[in-house]
């Protein structure tokens, strides 16, 4: 079984970019964040003709997220429970007996901004959500954009990125909470990368693809059942090089089931 996860950074661009990555990488189901897209303009009949079924909530301009799976998704949720928000951020739903919960977790702006409050208290929203849902599922996996790059040699400039925004120490101890809840990040697990391959994300200024100034944001987290099931993680580098792409790219947790 292979769960994906891409900031496609507006669905209604990136269609196409999706499509093509779907019929080159069959995965069983695709975790899509930033959709910026309401309801009503989603796809659906596009993906159902490259094969796929889909769930979705989203809003125009901004958020928005959805799942894209080669069966019918079960039991779907479309907002956090318990915290009131307008912003269109996570997703769950089960698929062969395995849950998939996707997010895009909020930026935070700067660390004096109230959006980074925000933040702070969407992951604690998410972990009281995520403790529940472990216990309703054995096998599961929360996956998504994070908005947060675990570790130093997560950045391209540990120097640059210490103790700012996406790296500060109370979003990396928001992180680690989720993983000690009982999951485990599938990045971990293998061998370190070097180059582009040690990155999800590259900012579209000052040329941040071409130096391969990029920072691990988007994350596979999995139950401790799929997480010694699982056989690869990485990030498809080569989608960020396309003509029009998004500032992330796809990243594959492959599970052998």
């Amino acid at each position: 079984m292979q769960i994906a996860t891409w900031n496609v950074n507006s669905l209604n661009v990136r269609l196409p970019h999706v499509q093509a990555w779907l019929e080159n990488n069959p995965v069983e189901v695709l975790a899509l964040q930033e959709t910026k897209l309401t309801d009503d303009k989603f796809p659906v009949e596009a993906l159902r003709e490259s094969g796929y079924h889909c769930v979705f909530t989203g809003q125009k301009t901004y958020n928005g997220v959805a799942l894209i799976s080669s069966t019918p998704a079960e039991d779907v949720v479309t907002a956090l429970p318990g915290f009131e928000d307008d912003h269109k951020r996570a997703i769950a739903a089960t698929f062969d007996n395995t849950r998939v919960i996707g997010v895009y977790c909020p930026n935070g702006k700067d660390l004096e901004s109230p959006s980074y409050t925000y933040k702070l208290d969407w992951f604690a929203a998410l972990n009281d959500w995520l403790a529940d849902e472990l216990g309703r599922h054995e096998r599961l996996v929360l996956t998504g954009d994070f908005n947060v790059a675990p570790r130093p040699e997560d950045t391209y400039d540990p120097d640059k990125w210490e103790g700012r925004i996406l790296c500060s120490p109370p979003e990396r101890a928001a992180l680690q909470n989720l993983l000690d809840t009982g999951l485990t990040d599938c990045w971990r697990l293998f061998d370190e990368r070097e180059g582009r391959h040690r990155f999800t994300w590259w900012d579209y200024r000052n040329g941040g693809w071409a130096r391969n100034a990029g920072l691990r944001i988007d994350h596979v987290l999995a139950s401790s059942a799929l997480a010694a099931a699982c056989t690869e993680c990485k990030a498809h580098v080569g989608e960020r090089g396309r003509k029009r792409p998004s500032d992330h790219v796809p990243v594959v947790g492959r599970f052998d089931l």
